[in-house]
């Protein structure tokens, strides 16, 4: 996927009717977002959902902070509706943040949460259609990427622009979907495919693309952490897996697991994962030493 852009902090678009087959992420994201497009009265009531947001996914908060990040300029790639946005003015003190998005809708939404917090901050809206991010070589001190990478057609290039608008010895943080999960050996494999049956004869990466971020989402990956380690790598970065986040939603159909492994339905690699999981003292599973959570969190890091 390549990248175009407008700097206008306001940004106007007219939506535009799907066309079934022929959607594009921009598109797609117009009409959809992570906060499903909620709105805020108020501070208090965008730092509640903040908070609540974070608690979602065991161990993210601690994995993608968004505190220490003091003196540094930032880019949120994939802001949305401003949710880490808001968490950056909060609790760090950056020098510069920038938040870019392909929503036009999820920006303006973004600007009115943080005139709620009496921020005005550069929001760049960015298009389908250019190779390159409308950023100069070395402009960030650090990248802050939730959940975007993998519902992009072009990860690898968009990875590479990363590393050329970061400075020497800069760094960046990402959230991806993570293969050895819960999510898709448990959540997916069984029991979506048994609650129904247009998932049911899906291949497991098909099912996983429409039980995520919505069923008609373009475009939806997962990683191992080989295979993203691969991918960063390829583009020039030192990759360090951070470790994973678990959702809610995954811890709350553990007790389907028993029942999974016992089902003739169910593909050998999801019952070994299921039978090879260990439980820490919260009862959070892991596999291989990580938790089994569909939050795989990386650090990159740009050499000197």
């Amino acid at each position: 996927m390549g990248w175009n852009w407008n700097a206008k902090h306001k940004v106007q678009t007219k939506d535009r009717a799907p066309v079934l087959g022929e959607q594009t992420s921009e598109e797609y994201w117009a009409r959809h977002n992570v906060t499903n497009h909620l709105t805020f009265k108020n501070a208090t009531e965008s730092l509640r959902y903040l908070d609540w947001r974070n608690d979602q996914y065991i161990g993210y908060i601690d994995l993608l902070p968004v505190s220490g990040h003091d003196k540094e300029t930032i880019l949120d790639f994939g802001c949305g509706p401003g949710n880490d946005l808001v968490g950056f003015l909060t609790y760090s003190k950056p020098a510069r943040l920038v938040g870019a998005d392909v929503s036009a809708p999820s920006l303006e939404e973004a600007r009115s949460r943080l005139e709620l917090h009496g921020a005005d901050l550069e929001l760049i809206k960015l298009f389908e259609s250019n190779g390159a991010l409308p950023f100069a070589d070395g402009e960030f001190d650090y990248i802050h990427c939730s959940g975007v990478l993998m519902c992009t057609k072009e990860p690898d290039r968009i990875l590479c622009e990363f590393n050329r608008i970061l400075k020497p010895g800069g760094y960046a943080r990402l959230m991806v979907y993570n293969y050895n999960s819960i999510w898709l050996h448990l959540y997916v494999a069984y029991v979506l495919r048994k609650s129904n049956p247009l998932l049911a004869g899906l291949p497991i990466l098909e099912a996983f693309k429409k039980s995520t971020d919505g069923e008609d989402c373009p475009v939806n990956n997962c990683w191992t952490v080989a295979r993203f380690t691969e991918l960063a790598e390829s583009a020039g970065f030192q990759c360090r897996h951070l470790g994973n986040a678990i959702s809610l939603t995954e811890m709350s159909v553990m007790h389907e697991r028993f029942a999974a492994a016992q089902s003739t339905s169910l593909e050998l690699e999801h019952r070994k994962f299921i039978l090879s999981l260990t439980f820490d003292e919260r009862l959070v599973p892991h596999y291989n030493g990580q938790v089994a959570g569909i939050d795989g969190c990386y650090e990159l890091r740009k050499a000197h």
